[in-house]
């Protein structure tokens, strides 16, 4: 019996990172905001916290500590009441770079716009993976535009020890963040590249860490596009471009830190290209993003145009007087399936 694909292979993948990236800062400014917290202060003291723990003989981690933080902040009453329906609310009030979020629907339409691509079904998806607050993701403009969001989450109101010997749990009140429900750290994104490449996301049933051909993967890294501001993002770099994947920076048009930063990537192998965070219609990073994600639908099709090409025999046709040697020749050979 013929194996067949587990995946078409038809889909183009767009991953993003969030803060500097799609938005100018970090999304928890509105938090701070609206309690009245000083942003520069909490990240200050955050920044001190894995010296002053390693003193004490802890390790932890430098992209996620904040969220302890955070917690710390709810637990003593600055962030009293902050909840994810709370964090949610906030992400309403977050402000993106020029246009977006137009260009996640534009470079849908790419995908539409020539014969080839419908004929093969082309699709393309677009993916946030970030060290930030899923929750406020998904409360931002972007998110109807997006198929997936990946990043850290709180619980509210976490059971208590012995939960399953109870027939009846306590009622809770007052709900507010008090646990952390899942870390992404620069090095976890590249997990969620694998989720994406793999389909586990898609499908439970797949298991991220399963070994998987790349003909049974749903959409193969070199289908990927990965758009991310700078030096902490080098783990998703790597894998995405040494898989025949898409790397390119942005830059705050404004920082010429930022430029800095990623010419310095792009000397060092780490990336393809950068341009500035800017993705009005006309500007240079979206025409690269256009211009490349139209290369990946070529090149599904030549791959779908090749396995057709390769897969389906020759139908059968009337012999003539001149065809008689071909016959013969034929007469020992395998014949052609009809359908």
């Amino acid at each position: 019996m013929t194996k067949k694909n587990l995946h078409r292979q038809n889909v183009v993948a767009c991953i993003w990172d969030f803060d500097k990236t799609l938005i100018p800062g970090y999304m928890q400014a509105p938090i701070f905001e609206a309690y009245g917290i000083d942003e520069d202060a909490f990240w200050k003291e955050v920044n001190q916290l894995p010296e002053i723990y390693a003193q004490r003989g802890s390790r932890v981690s430098r992209d996620t500590i904040y969220l302890n933080h955070l917690l710390s902040f709810v637990k003593n009453g600055c962030l009293k009441g902050l909840t994810n329906q709370r964090l949610r609310e906030l992400g309403k009030e977050l402000t993106f770079y020029a246009g977006l979020p137009d260009l996640f629907d534009q470079l849908k339409a790419v995908v539409q716009s020539r014969p080839e691509y419908r004929k093969h079904n082309i699709t393309l998806e677009h993916y946030i993976i970030s060290t930030g607050l899923a929750e406020m993701i998904r409360g931002s403009s972007i998110a109807p535009h997006v198929d997936g969001i990946f990043g850290c989450e709180f619980i509210e109101a976490p059971l208590p020890p012995n939960f399953s010997n109870q027939n009846e749990l306590p009622l809770h009140m007052e709900f507010e963040i008090s646990q952390i429900g899942a870390i992404v750290d620069n090095t976890i994104k590249t997990r969620f590249i694998f989720e994406i490449n793999k389909g586990s996301n898609k499908n439970s049933e797949i298991d991220v860490n399963a070994s998987m051909s790349r003909i049974d993967r749903r959409i193969p890294i070199d289908r990927m596009i990965y758009t991310a501001d700078g030096p902490s993002d080098v783990p998703v770099f790597s894998v995405v471009k040494s898989n025949g994947g898409k790397a390119y920076a942005v830059f705050n048009p404004d920082s010429e830190a930022e430029f800095a930063q990623n010419d310095a990537l792009l000397h060092a192998g780490r990336i393809h290209a950068y341009g500035p965070a800017d993705y009005t219609e006309k500007s240079t990073t979206a025409k690269w993003l256009r211009m490349h994600v139209r290369q990946i639908c070529n090149n599904i099709v030549d791959e779908c145009e090749e396995s057709l090409s390769q897969n389906v025999g020759k139908a059968p046709r009337h012999l003539h007087d001149d065809d008689e040697p071909e016959a013969e020749k034929a007469k020992d050979a395998p014949q052609a399936e009809l359908f």
